[in-house]
């Protein structure tokens, strides 16, 4: 039985997946490998990188010309910045991936030759200088997971790669790939030796192309999708293959991810003589993000990164970011957080990972909420909108002030205060999406409980700006158009210098919008 794959690299045999090889330009991949040229394969993680440096492994052995090796670095990352342990550890690695893959058992010899030689700055360039002497076709490495390595590990191994560059193919490796998650631009090394920050361009200015591995497309999706229903006879509707694609935009472990839960845990999924619906596909989402499972949790660690909070806080605030360092913007596009669109402005990557952020963010101070009574619900269960806006003017009254300090973005605290009140309401069984972009002011949610959905928008007034209200109940009517509503809530967050305290300056007012909907305007 095959199923979908969230773990490690793919194996046709056990997974449902797409050629690997066709998800790069492999002419492009052979002609630098022709060239004898040293090069890049970065993307975020869980896409396929290491699945596809395997593919081409296989597929150069078995053509021929040249001996291609895989080796995972991963394991030298705890050396730091112990250059021999770490060093120790890159050709053991090495060796063990020869053997391996290729049924070359004589290089640990060579490595103990270099050490004594060379010591621990140049038993790599030593190995490969002997591997390459006594190979009977070029050597082809591919080293995974380089941008783990730290300081003065990470150097050496770049540094080494470089001083045996010139002696390529003959006495040193034909080719060299460095995979990682970041371009190599991107590596930023701190060393012991080093008074100053090193640059992987630097240190590595051999590199000849940095290739970067694309998401799939929506027919790549539905290629991988179709496996499933060629191999056990169940169906996708036409809505849920749409629903996956939107949802994910085709970031392939959230694909996997979508369809293995879908598919293979939830009962319904489970049983091939129904169709998958969108029904479905939208409770499988729900449960990743709810349940932080592994993939999530890690982005969402992410956050807690300085040069990731100078990105992340004015695009859910809806500000601008003049400031905000080139190299800071694409590193948050190398890990897959954030994409360009189509005009060339920063997005976050897709719909999921527009939902796991702020509820990463407002997760801490949900947790430190008091209890509430859920005062908002009829006797029927179902919700009742003025209801749950007295009970969350209550609330900010009486809360508001302390629990602002808990928000680890300052920027946009109240958004998050707000948002952990919500996350309480639709504990209960609701949904809470959001919109937001960087320069729109303001940011947009829509909560589903039952048959009511309601719709806000949640804009701050800052020293030197003018009163946000006109501005937002234009905003909202488009907003509320697009729900289909005629009425919601236009909140906004005053965070001028010398204002009462907020038990003293909330207020609620009702109010027509230009296009005549009655919007409940809170002060808070």
């Amino acid at each position: 039985m095959r199923f979908f794959n969230t773990e490690g690299p793919v194996r046709s045999a056990d997974h449902y997946c797409l050629p690997p090889l066709r998800r790069w330009d492999l002419d492009e991949v052979l002609g630098l490998i022709d060239q004898k040229k040293y090069f890049l394969l970065h993307a975020p993680r869980q896409t396929g990188k290491t699945t596809c440096l395997l593919a081409l492994m296989e597929y150069l052995n078995r053509e021929g010309r040249y001996r291609a090796v895989y080796a995972n670095l991963e394991g030298a990352q705890t050396a730091r910045e112990d250059v021999a342990r770490g060093m120790r550890t890159i050709c053991g690695t090495i060796e063990a991936a020869a053997r391996l893959y290729i049924g070359d058992t004589r290089l640990h010899p060579w490595t103990e030759d270099a050490w004594q030689t060379r010591g621990a700055d140049g038993v790599l360039t030593g190995l490969l200088e002997h591997w390459s002497l006594n190979s009977p076709t070029p050597l082809v490495l591919m080293l995974d997971e380089v941008d783990a390595l730290i300081g003065d590990t990470l150097i050496a191994l770049l540094r080494q790669l470089r001083s045996g560059y010139p002696q390529r193919p003959t006495a040193f490796a034909h080719t060299v790939i460095l995979c990682g998650v970041r371009d190599l631009r991107d590596y930023r090394i701190h060393a012991r030796s080093e008074s100053t920050l090193i640059t992987g361009g630097s240190a590595f200015n051999i590199k000849a192309e940095s290739l970067r591995l694309g998401d799939f497309t929506a027919a790549e999706v539905g290629t991988l999708l179709g496996e499933h229903t060629a191999a056990t006879g169940q169906v996708f509707t036409p809505e849920a293959l749409a629903r996956v694609w939107d949802l994910t935009l085709g970031q392939p472990w959230l694909v996997n991810a979508l369809a293995y839960h879908t598919c293979f845990r939830m009962p319904a999924g489970r049983d091939r003589t129904r169709p998958v619906t969108l029904d479905l596909i939208d409770q499988a989402k729900e449960y990743l993000i709810l349940n932080r499972v592994t993939h999530l949790d890690q982005l969402a660690d992410k956050l807690r990164e300085e040069r990731v909070r100078r990105v992340i806080e004015p695009m859910l605030a809806g500000t601008l970011m003049d400031a905000v360092p080139e190299d800071d913007r694409q590193y948050l596009v190398d890990l897959g957080l954030l994409r360009r669109d189509d005009g060339g402005g920063l997005v976050v990557a897709n719909p999921i990972y527009r939902e796991v952020l702020p509820r990463a963010l407002a997760g801490g101070t949900q947790d430190t909420l008091p209890r509430i009574a859920p005062t908002w619900l009829n006797a029927d269960a179902t919700l009742n909108p003025a209801r749950l806006l007295d009970a969350f003017l209550a609330f900010w009254r009486q809360h508001g002030q302390p629990l602002l300090g808990s928000a680890p973005y300052h920027e946009i605290a109240p958004h998050l205060v707000l948002m952990a009140f919500l996350h309480r309401v639709i504990n209960g069984g609701g949904t809470l999406e959001r919109e937001y972009a960087i320069g729109s002011g303001r940011m947009d949610l829509c909560l589903r409980y039952g048959r009511v959905t309601l719709g806000m928008e949640l804009k701050v007034w800052r020293d030197g700006a003018s009163d946000p209200l006109p501005e937002g109940l234009v905003q909202l009517d488009g907003y509320l158009a697009g729900l289909g509503l005629d009425s919601g809530w236009l909140v906004l967050f005053d965070r001028r210098s010398g204002q009462p305290p907020i038990a003293e300056r909330t207020v609620h007012t009702e109010l027509l919008s230009p296009q005549g909907r009655c919007i409940a305007v809170v002060r808070a």
